[in-house]
């Protein structure tokens, strides 16, 4: 008889919860959005969010809701470097050949966003008022064409953790390998969004700062590869090395990839588990319960003149919600199609290309690195509220539609499985044969059962074992 879990083991049950963290994180979106634009809350939030807080001895002065973009989402950062070390190592991105298609597919799905929204916000340049070359957002405020189009990348990123949230809530009975063609995809979609950051959203410092995060980074990789892990010395150097990186220009949440990406992914000293899967799972809750929801609500907390419906038919907000909708499912059906019927690659055992659409569309769920890259890539505060609520939208939009399509094809997956259990289990039927005797008696056999039908009963049965044993892995 097993024990009450802990409060711990709840809250890390709950933290691994796709669905659940999923729904957490949104709502905190959500609300910040309200608690940003309700008139008695509006000023309270705005002073929380403003108010500065430095590191003593340090250029480093940011205001709270700096502070969630750039400190805890690092957090984040940490678990996606670690996500990437062991998937290279010994998961899906580990044989390159398996996992052509779905590394293929995140490249087109970051392509062809850009490309819409670039189209939408240049239509609205050349046809919508105010004139040629000039676009006006919600609140009134004119742009350039150029100044709008600085926000290219922001559709271009996948949340990996709404996206599988949405596949846990409405498709149930799909097979594993979507679910894994998914998580690939997101897994090299995050590590691009890392490279967009790293090479267009830093401005380079001083060289001697660069020469401190090798140096942080040699030290962490030694601490980490030690039998004993001494820990505070490993937070020191973690915490160094983000202040290295904001030092030198870099967005300083990379310093959790950094470290995350040298921290040891196999088995070590007779371990059981790699250490970079161990420290994932222990950070979880606080990436999926503290950093991801403080910074969706301080992300979204941007305050607007009014939400009318000019808001909803900005250049900005529509050039992303077309982008992140239909630019990031064309983008990778179209990439899939072209790498299987003429690149000759081959999609996973028992999926076609046009069972992707469902999953594609989830991909439009941008969310945590849209949030991030919005607040970098417009350096106008308007503008970067513009693309955050645009952001929000696509994201909502996304969500639903890939709900509808995820659960009609989950319910056609669960119907042939059933047709074809119901099928084996006909032919598997003895059938009996009544013969009369001589002597006006009846006399009915039973045929035995075919070395073929016996191996399709074993067959039948081990795979109901296996559903049911995912089954309960789930619940």
């Amino acid at each position: 008889m097993t024990g009450t879990p802990s409060m711990w083991e709840r809250i890390r049950r709950v933290a691994a919860s796709d669905r659940i963290s999923g729904l957490i994180m949104l709502g905190f979106a959500l609300a910040g959005l309200v608690l940003a634009n309700l008139p008695w809350t509006a000023h309270l939030f705005e002073t929380i969010s403003e108010t500065q807080l430095a590191i003593p001895y340090t250029n480093i002065d940011l205001p709270l809701g700096h502070w969630a973009q750039d400190g805890l989402l690092t957090i984040f950062f940490l678990m996606v470097g670690l996500d990437l070390k062991q998937e290279l190592t010994t998961g899906s991105l580990s044989n390159p050949k398996a996992a052509a298609v779905p590394m293929l597919c995140a490249v087109g799905g970051m392509l062809v966003p850009p490309i819409l929204f670039l189209s939408v916000t240049a239509l609205y340049s050349r046809f919508a008022p105010p004139g040629p070359g000039l676009e006006q957002i919600a609140n009134g405020s004119v742009f350039s064409f150029s100044d709008i189009a600085q926000g290219w990348a922001v559709p271009t990123a996948t949340d990996i953790a709404f996206s599988l949230a949405v596949l846990a809530l409405f498709a149930k009975a799909l097979p594993g390998s979507i679910r894994a063609f998914l998580m690939t995809l997101a897994t090299v979609d995050d590590l691009l969004a890392i490279i967009l950051i790293a090479v267009f959203f830093s401005s380079l410092n001083a060289w001697y700062w660069f020469l401190g995060i090798a140096v942080c980074a040699v030290v962490w990789a030694l601490l980490v590869r030690m039998r004993r892990v001494p820990w505070i010395a490993v937070g020191c150097v973690g915490i160094l090395a983000w202040v290295m990186m904001f030092e030198a220009g870099v967005h300083p949440t990379l310093a959790g990839v950094l470290v995350g990406l040298l921290t040891p992914s196999r088995e070590m000293y007779g371990e059981t588990s790699p250490r970079a899967e161990r420290y994932h799972d222990k950070l979880q809750p606080f990436s999926s319960l503290l950093a991801l929801p403080i910074f969706a609500l301080f992300a979204t907390g941007v305050h607007f003149d009014a939400l009318t419906p000019a808001l909803m038919v900005s250049p900005v907000v529509v050039g992303i919600v077309v982008a992140l909708v239909v630019g990031k499912p064309v983008g990778i059906m179209i990439t899939a199609w072209t790498a299987t019927h003429i690149g000759g690659l081959s999609m996973p055992r028992g999926l076609r290309v046009r069972d992707l659409l469902p999953a594609s569309c989830a991909c439009g769920i941008g969310f945590t690195v849209s949030f991030l890259i919005a607040s970098l890539a417009y350096t106008d505060a308007e503008l970067s509220a513009e693309a955050r609520f645009g952001v929000l939208m696509a994201s909502l939009i996304a969500a639903a539609i890939s709900g509808v399509l995820l659960h009609r094809q989950s319910q056609r997956y669960e119907a042939a499985r059933a047709l074809e259990t119901g099928k084996e289990r006909d032919h598997e039927t003895p059938v009996e044969r009544i013969t009369t005797l001589s002597d006006g008696t009846q006399s009915a056999t039973i045929e035995a059962f075919t070395p073929e039908q016996l191996a399709q009963i074993k067959a039948r049965k081990l795979r109901e074992r296996i559903r049911q044993r995912r089954h309960d892995d789930r619940t």
